[in-house]
């Protein structure tokens, strides 16, 4: 068996020994070195378009803030305005002070009064009661009114 290895080794050495011998050569020599520049210059443009894109990713979450930030401006300069206008303040005086305009007069209408000119609200109906029905019709019927969200008749 030693043999055998002595060969493999052997064989490995003059391996590595082409290798190193090819190293010498400068056409060689020239190839490594422009794959390596090839390699290294890919690297470094690769690394530059991630790294825009994570500052342009940054970019357009800053800008939304910041048109976020302008909406809300606007909509408290609105507020302002409005809370500063005539038909505010009016209204604020006629709620929170019970003040009114010249010439008016308030009427205090009492509750069974205002309510005798309203009309009631009529009660929603089932079509047939659920008891004459068959138990499967009951049970669909259950289940379309829980998907359709109404209400339950009680038995």
């Amino acid at each position: 068996m030693l043999p055998k290895h002595k060969n493999k080794l052997q064989q490995g050495a003059r391996l590595v020994i082409a290798y190193v011998l090819q190293l010498r050569d400068v056409r060689f020599a020239g190839q490594v070195l422009f794959a390596v520049v090839v390699i290294l210059v890919s690297w470094s443009g690769v690394k530059a378009i991630d790294a825009n894109y994570l500052l342009q990713k940054q970019i357009v979450a800053l800008q939304q803030q910041s048109d976020v930030q302008q909406l809300e401006n606007d909509n408290m300069k609105l507020q302002n305005d409005y809370y500063k206008s005539d038909q505010y303040l009016e209204l604020s005086a006629r709620q929170n002070s019970g003040l009114a305009a010249p010439g008016e007069r308030e009427l205090i209408v009492p509750k069974d009064v205002a309510l005798s000119y309203t009309v009631a609200e009529p009660k929603p109906t089932v079509p047939h009661s659920s008891a004459k029905l068959p138990t499967y019709q009951r049970n669909l019927q259950a289940w379309v009114n829980f998907f359709l969200h109404r209400p339950t008749p009680q038995d």
